[in-house]
């Protein structure tokens, strides 16, 4: 392919543009986007790569030229430091292919000039960019139920996600629907071909973990009886989720980061390097940040994997959705068989706040239809839900029980002051943040 170089900084553009040529390409340089149009206006072009940021016409301004003019089927690749993510994604909207974060190893463009390559080559005289890389026929907003404007952003979000290869790290409580947006993403994208595979990292004690993600040889310790291989090796070429990311142990967090950020990892008690051919989509219900101040997560990692953000509201901020996800759970829960809720039920649900989410609402719908059969009622429904609530009260009163109720209250009050930030909410009750985090804890808030 003619490649076309575009960046500001000479080392990073020669080193870039030596490595293309031993890969076969024909390749030149520009170093700001006027050159750029100007080799442009002059010869013919398959791919652009181009920095974000340079001087006389940036990035996006070049995007634009191109896309808007008669080059628009001339593909661009943007290159991008992990503070302008923001202005990435504006530009994938705007037509590019694709976006690298700075720092990267050249040998990082090679897979998505390869994507290009073979798309262009199956693309017919009457075909588009869209039909070459339909990957699933249900649109997303077929799989995702929702008409609330708080979705309307990760509902975009995803769509980008799904047409990129960039990392993506998916925030929001437990129960909102992490592990299905990471699947849609997957489902979409030009991997879906090749295999998902989720890891809850949650489920391994730290010991084992390190196994569980690299595979492991026989004999490297008691009880791997034969070689194994790992979750990296078993999602080659597709999708490697990792749901609680926060929980891997700090100490495991470095071959982690080596293995998104060189692709390369060994097995357990192995020396050969292995090639990692994964897109990762992480998630977590934590905030990462506190983590990283209070030395549990590494910073690096974190930039590695916070490069598509995508979070997702709980329901209770997205209550407008409700009745459509009621229709869509109970037909899932039912299957072929007939069912009717009451339009009073449905009001019963609206006035819940929904700790649990999505989730609570599946199993509170799956317990009523199960005891209430084909029709479920106001009073199925309030009595479910009112045994719930029974259940998180304590088991005993007096003044213990009603100290434990106040703390409980001022610890939520500073969490939510605070945005969730709790080493400013621990600042503001004149708590030490470990303390705060052992209450959190212990009241059932972390």
């Amino acid at each position: 392919m003619r490649i076309l170089v575009v960046d500001d900084e000479k080392i990073k553009r020669v080193t870039l543009s030596d490595d293309l040529a031993t890969q076969g390409h024909e390749v030149e340089t520009a170093c700001d986007g006027q050159e750029a149009i100007d080799r442009l206006s002059a010869a013919t072009f398959d791919v652009v790569v181009s920095d974000l940021k340079m001087p006389n016409v940036d990035g996006i301004e070049l995007l634009k030229w191109i896309k808007q003019g008669p080059l628009a089927h001339v593909e661009v690749v943007m290159m991008t430091a992990y503070g302008s993510i923001e202005v990435a994604v504006e530009a994938v909207k705007l037509g590019a292919f694709d976006f690298v974060t700075k720092p990267f190893r050249n040998d990082d463009i090679f897979p998505l000039l390869a994507r290009i390559e073979r798309q262009q080559k199956e693309k017919t005289v009457a075909g588009t960019r869209a039909e070459a890389e339909a990957v699933d026929e249900a649109p997303i907003t077929d799989t995702i139920v929702t008409e609330s404007p708080s979705m309307d952003r990760v509902m975009r979000m995803i769509e980008i996600a799904a047409r990129t290869d960039a990392n993506v790290l998916l925030l929001g409580e437990t129960g909102v629907g992490k592990d299905l947006i990471a699947s849609v993403i997957h489902r979409h994208s030009y991997r879906s071909g090749f295999p998902y595979v989720k890891v809850g990292c949650t489920l391994f004690p730290p010991q084992l973990i390190e196994s569980e993600l690299y595979g492991h040889e026989k004999g490297s310790f008691t009880g791997a009886e034969s070689k194994r291989k790992g979750r990296f090796d078993l999602a080659q070429g597709g999708t490697l989720y990792l749901d609680d990311v926060d929980d891997i142990p700090l100490e495991q967090q470095s071959k982690l980061l080596r293995a998104i950020e060189e692709k390369v990892f060994e097995k357990v008690g192995g020396t050969v390097p292995i090639q990692a051919d994964v897109r990762v989509i992480a998630s977590t219900k934590q905030n990462l940040l506190d983590k990283i101040d209070d030395g549990t997560f590494r910073r690096d990692l974190y930039y590695r994997l916070d490069v598509l953000r995508i979070t997702i509201p709980p329901l209770r901020e997205r209550l407008d959705d409700l009745p459509l996800l009621v229709d869509h759970l109970m037909k899932r829960i039912a299957k072929d068989q007939p069912y009717e809720i009451d339009a009073d039920a449905v009001d019963v649900l609206l006035r819940h706040d929904w700790p649990g989410n999505i989730r609570e609402l599946y199993h509170t719908l799956e317990r009523a239809w199960l005891v209430g059969a084909d029709h479920i009622t106001a009073s199925l429904l309030t009595a479910e839900m009112a045994g719930i609530a029974a259940k998180k009260k304590p088991a005993t009163g007096g003044f213990r029980a009603a100290m434990d109720h106040a703390e409980r209250q001022l610890l939520a009050d500073a969490l939510t002051a605070a945005g969730g930030n709790k080493t400013a909410a621990a600042e503001a009750l004149g708590m030490k943040a470990s303390t705060f985090r052992d209450k959190l804890a212990k009241h059932g808030l972390g």
